[in-house]
């Protein structure tokens, strides 16, 4: 057994035999990491549970009270012969949840509780639920004799296996009373006298023994008086601060390099405090704000005694934590005698504190003593040790334990310079708490699957870096001189330091449960998992440039209006949806004010733009050649050719910096959600196999049905009923040709004067949406210019050199394509997504309005000096409207109307602020989509908006539609809240693979 095994199985350990035992003290005088805290934030007196409540059994006077400290983690024996009291002892002192009992259990296998045939499988379903409990992190007390050592040797080994403290409470009760308690018992009256007898002298036996069978702690009850005055205390552990939130400023290795830390604390804010002597002997941030030291404080470096005295201070007045490195561990060994070995820089430190007096040498070993092996702070979301922590022992005690925090593991093999290989453990961590820690040095510290490693070499000659938290902010200084030559050449071989792999198909695999900020818990069945799996697999973009995907959106509720008004029904059918319903539904919900989005017809698009490759190589892991991305709601590359891609982020990357936004947002990257358009761009086979067929058979079938009917009506034949219904299927046919074909036109040098689409967007101005004659001169079957001109997957034809139009706006082959950027919802650092959409909208605008000039450089000479088309930025038209204003509500669904009467698709309408939740704190819906009555007959079919079918489709289920949208919705806030904080790519991933996942439940596609 080594000494951190014996030192940390030492703690904790209390005698409680007599009336001197005491909170907080141990055998050996070595650090335990368990605290005693008050439980409610209330003081419990005579038989009060721990939750506060008064039990029975109270009337005991305060004095008299004896507290059991008994840890808040920790796997607690009941010791004591049959009749003792132990169950009535347990329901006093524990929640009911918390105690298992073995009668409990003997009666779930056997459905007799004093069946002592079923023993031998009751215990082991206790053993089972013992198990699972201490996994899960709840104190759990075992309710059985447990005189004999054979069983109390199973529950030590298993709290050993769960880095737990195993606590015995013994109630050692006279014979007679025990007797007399069994006689009382209808199922235990024939219970041999010679059975307590027993159990009383095994219990004799095993009270010497119980701390050396590995006891943390010990109390001994002696007789009636004894258990009626016993309380149970609770105690925090040591390691456990989730109480504190900081803000901490978190510091690597520092090995004796005193004036390195003194600039470090001083770039953190830090103001140093000097004694007499001028030595720094404690720091204050004047903010409040916490330093926490990863350990390694001492060796190799010039000053190890200057850097104890002021971190000892520190931590002394409270404006520091520290936990021990292994170099601490190690001269505390030395400064109490031990037989060490003088090497890797201890020698050093020796000779530096032999200068110092006895006093200061004493102090240091007092405060090493104390430390303890790691801190789980900030509501358990940060954990701050040495050599790093797999995510199962986070606020466990044990050797093991300490162990592992202080030097890590290893792989068993030495390198060539005679070390021990690391085992990359954080390329396996998946846990929710930041781990960060130092240990082995790395050049560089970055994040790897939350966990980052600060020991960036300081004394070797690197630099002293310290960790800003929660801003995830690193600060770092660099070495005054090389202190200590290493022994290798600093590599990225720290556990983090490594690449590792990004993604892993636990990950993501079967039924998963997601933690959001704003929803809680939400579930991914299997089935959609793996739906989700095929499509991210098989045709996503590379995930690193995958951070987000965009939720569905929730229709409004269904409108009964009809177009000539209440009561209005005929021919001409009604609205299935209104701004009316949206209106009312929000002010419902209690919002005031909303936001009114033009919709454009397009497809979605999620457009990643960095300031240049080197940022997206730093940020986001890609190569050389890529600067962002661009790639639709399912996650797919919208052009096959990366090229087209990156044409398209430079136009956009130099209008945000034309803007200005690069400096003012202080950021080298932007996510942005937008539309691209047109339609056609990626719905080619859509339009080809749905859409363009019905425009095809109802041009090739009405005319000849039409001029049937005529002609017999023309011969005397009574045929007007139905020659009427059928031109009003014909008018409704065409009227569905017409409204698909307002979103499809041709791209590429010329499109836009051979569509006629750029005219139609220059006459309604950037963003308008074009009008119905764009695609006049198109085929029967709907497409423009025929199949030879359809664009293809990658979206853009091939051709030669670009037109004049293409020249004028500097575009080449992307003439004629638009993209319609409306929310930025995420910078380098911070989530966007929180800024109410008028600010969102103004920020768009300063980056559409910076095309023109961007578009004149593109251009150059050729362009003549001046764009006269449409560039590639569209403007995303909107208006306010007061739920609560009668005026106000009817302006915006005149302008939905007019919108909608000039070919437009509809609008989105949004909660001008963002997150925006409801009384009983539930999220409202971010958005809903009110679509033009004419752009519905493409969903609905032509002949939709006849009185029988508009009745029909009234009736629809918007619940489950809308609840997909809040999930949905949940997940994107939280892919975007963990990749501006920096969280590793799987955390992100595991958010937005949701999104998707969730896509694939079975929904009406129409809503």
């Amino acid at each position: 057994m080594t000494d951190v095994d014996r030192s940390e199985q030492a703690d904790g350990i209390q005698r409680a035999h007599g009336p001197q035992q005491g909170s907080g003290t141990h055998e050996g005088g070595t650090q335990q990491e368990v605290g005693t805290q008050q439980v409610g934030g209330a003081q419990q007196v005579g038989g009060a549970r721990r939750d506060g409540s008064q039990q029975e059994g109270g009337g005991v006077p305060a004095a008299a009270l004896r507290a059991l400290p008994v840890p808040d983690l920790s796997l607690v024996v009941l010791v004591g012969a049959t009749g003792s009291g132990k169950s009535t002892f347990a329901a006093r002192h524990f929640k009911p949840t918390e105690v298992l009992s073995s009668d409990f259990c003997r009666g779930l296998v056997s459905d007799d509780e004093n069946d002592q045939s079923a023993s031998g499988d009751a215990f082991d379903v206790l053993h089972f639920i013992a198990g699972k409990r201490l996994a899960a992190g709840r104190l759990t007390v075992v309710d059985a004799t447990n005189v004999q050592s054979e069983a109390r040797a199973q529950l030590v080994r298993l709290a050993r296996e769960h880095d737990v403290l195993p606590v015995a409470i013994v109630l050692d009760v006279p014979e007679q009373v025990c007797a007399e308690r069994n006689a009382a018992r209808a199922d235990r009256a024939g219970l041999p006298r010679r059975v307590i007898q027993r159990h009383q002298r095994e219990l004799r036996r095993s009270l010497r023994h119980l701390e050396r069978e590995g006891f943390r702690k010990v109390h001994v009850l002696r007789g009636q008086e004894e258990v009626a005055a016993a309380r149970v205390v609770t105690e925090r552990r040591f390691n456990d601060l989730r109480h504190l939130t900081g803000p901490f400023d978190i510091s690597g290795d520092i090995h004796g390099c005193r004036s390195e830390l003194e600039t470090l604390l001083g770039r953190l804010g830090y103001g140093l405090v000097r004694d007499a002597l001028g030595r720094s002997v404690d720091a204050v941030h004047p903010e409040g704000r916490t330093a926490v030291f990863v350990g390694d404080l001492v060796d190799r470096g010039p000053d190890s005694p200057g850097v104890l005295r002021l971190v000892m201070g520190m931590v002394e007045a409270g404006h520091a934590l520290c936990v021990p490195g292994n170099h601490e561990n190690k001269l505390g060994r030395y400064l109490k005698g031990r037989k060490v070995q003088a090497t890797h820089g201890l020698a050093e430190t020796i000779e530096q504190l032999d200068k110092e007096d006895e006093a200061f040498r004493a102090e240091v070993g007092a405060f090493i003593q104390g430390l303890v092996s790691h801190y789980v702070l900030d509501g358990g979301g940060l954990v701050v040790c040495h050599a790093g922590l797999p995510e199962k022992y986070h606020g466990r005690t044990s050797g093991r334990v300490r162990s592992f925090a202080l030097y890590g593991d290893t792989t068993g093999e030495t390198d060539e310079f005679g070390l021990p290989v690391r085992y990359p453990w954080a390329e396996d961590y998946r846990g929710r708490a930041a781990v960060v820690y130092g240990h082995t040095p790395t050049p560089r510290a970055g994040w790897l699957n939350n966990t980052i490693c600060l020991d960036t070499g300081c004394v070797f000659g690197g630099a002293m870096t310290a960790l800003r938290w929660p801003e995830r902010e690193l600060v770092d200084v660099p070495a005054e001189r090389v202190w200590y030559e290493p022994t290798k050449p600093l590599a990225t071989e720290a556990p983090g330091g490594a690449d590792g792999r990004p993604l892993d198909l636990n990950d993501v695999a079967g039924r998963r449960i997601v933690e959001t900020r704003h929803m809680g818990r939400l579930a991914v069945r299997e089935e959609n998992a793996a739906a989700a799996l095929e499509v991210m697999s098989r045709f996503a973009i590379d995930p690193r440039l995958l951070p987000y995907l965009p939720p569905t959106m929730a229709p409004c509720a269904t409108s009964t209006e009809e177009v000539g008004g209440e009561g209005a029904e005929g021919a001409e059918g009604g609205y299935l949806e209104h701004p009316a319903e949206a209106f009312a539904g929000y002010r419902a919900d209690g919002v005031r004010e909303v936001v009114c989005e033009e919709k454009h017809m397009g497809s979605r698009a999620v457009v990643l733009v960095c300031r240049d490759e080197t940022a997206a190589a730093e940020r986001f892991g890609v190569p050389k050649g890529v600067s962002g991305a661009l790639y639709t709601r399912t996650g797919r590359p919208f052009f096959d050719d990366p090229e087209t891609t990156e044409r398209i982020l430079r136009r956009v990357r130099a209008c945000v910096e034309e803007a200005g936004l690069w400096a003012e947002l202080e950021t080298d990257w932007l996510l942005l959600d937008a539309e691209l358009m047109p339609w056609s761009l990626k719905a080619t086979g859509l339009l080809r196999k749905q859409y363009a067929a019905v425009g095809a058979a109802s041009g090739a079938a009405f005319p000849g049905v039409l001029g049937a009917l005529e002609a017999a009506a023309a011969r005397g034949v009574e045929v007007a009923p139905l020659l009427g219904r059928q031109r009003d299927r014909a008018a409704d046919a065409a009227a569905f040709t017409a409204a698909y074909r307002r979103y499809c036109w041709r791209v590429g040098p010329g499109a836009a004067d051979a569509s006629g689409a750029g005219q139609a967007a220059d006459a309604a101005g950037p963003g308008a949406v074009n009008g119905a004659d764009a695609l006049a001169h198109s085929g029967a079957a709907g497409i423009p210019g025929g199949s030879e001109e359809v664009p293809g997957s990658a979206g853009i034809p091939g051709g030669a050199a670009a037109s004049d139009a293409a020249a004028r706006t500097g575009l080449g082959e992307l003439e004629g394509v638009r993209l319609a950027p409306f929310q930025i919802l995420a910078v380098q650092g911070r989530s966007l997504a929180g800024l109410p959409h008028t600010e969102q909208l103004a920020l768009i605008d300063r980056v559409i309005a910076a095309e023109g000039a961007v578009a004149s450089r593109d251009a150059g000479p050729a362009g003549g000096g001046a764009v006269d088309r449409p560039g590639l930025l569209a403007t995303t038209r909107r208006i306010v409207v007061d739920t609560e204003d009668e005026a106000s509500v009817a302006a915006g669904i005149r302008w939905w109307l007019e919108l909608t009467g000039a070919g437009g698709e509809g609008m989105v309408v949004k909660p001008l602020q963002a997150l925006v939740r409801r009384g009983d704190g539930r999220l409202v819906q971010p958005g809903v989509k009110c679509r033009g009555r004419e752009y519905l007959r493409i969903i609905y079919g032509p002949e939709y908006t006849r009185p029988e079918n508009l009745r029909r489709l009234r009736v629809r289920h918007l619940g489950h539609k809308r609840s997909l949208a809040l999930r949905e919705y949940a997940l994107g806030l939280e892919a975007l809240d963990r990749l501006a904080e920096g969280e590793p790519l799987w955390r992100v991933h595991e958010a937005v693979f949701g999104v998707l996942a969730l896509e694939s439940e079975p929904v009406d596609p129409r809503l």
